[in-house]
């Protein structure tokens, strides 16, 4: 029996992108297409199987630990994206090159807080798993700020809860501007259960 469901929310790849030296700095390198590897996005600095643990999973490893890589794709809603825009106070739309973004998605609601374990696959049949909702942080301010003067600080506040998500490759294959991407969802209940501790 089937363990996801295919849902009837198809989105539509809007922008693409790659950050090839994240050294050097955040921003994404605006691409038409991504060969998405197991690896994932060729050429992306974020890629590879592994990666080194970081401030996000400090409840489970010490930082720099080695884990799966679960963060091959920043995945933005082009809907949520103009929304941040519209919380900072911005004019213009705001860029995802800014953001390190790899793929921003129209036409998905609510697309921040897809289920875990929900796969976003392509009309080529690349498929992505999405794993958690990706938490706004300092690092867009910079580039942010360099590109309009006086809203960088702003970023983190105004993206809470619209930040999108972080994915990893479940199945290689092309993506490419305008191409159609299909929601498909666990088939399971929400836990019903509060985590203890957390109010």
């Amino acid at each position: 029996m089937p363990a996801l469901i295919r849902t009837e929310y198809v989105g539509k790849v809007e922008w693409l992108g790659i950050v090839r030296d994240r050294k050097a700095h955040l921003q994404a390198e605006p691409v038409k297409e991504i060969k998405a590897l197991f690896s994932g996005p060729e050429g992306e600095a974020h890629g590879g199987l592994t990666r080194p643990s970081c401030s996000r999973v400090l409840t489970q490893y010490p930082r720099g630990t080695t884990i799966r890589n679960t963060r091959q794709f920043s995945i933005l809603s082009q809907e949520e994206l103009d929304q941040i825009s519209r919380k900072m106070g911005l004019d213009a739309a705001l860029n995802p090159s800014l953001l390190g973004a790899t793929m921003v998605i129209s036409g998905i609601p609510d697309f921040t807080h897809l289920p875990p374990s929900s796969r976003l696959q392509a009309e080529s049949g690349a498929t992505l798993v999405v794993d958690m909702e990706n938490r706004p942080c300092t690092l867009p301010a910079r580039p942010i700020e360099e590109r309009h003067s006086g809203f960088g600080a702003k970023f983190k506040s105004s993206a809470v809860g619209l930040r999108g998500v972080t994915a990893w490759v479940e199945r290689e294959g092309e993506l490419r501007l305008g191409q159609s991407i299909t929601l498909h969802i666990p088939d399971q209940r929400p836990w019903s259960l509060p985590p203890k501790g957390i109010t």
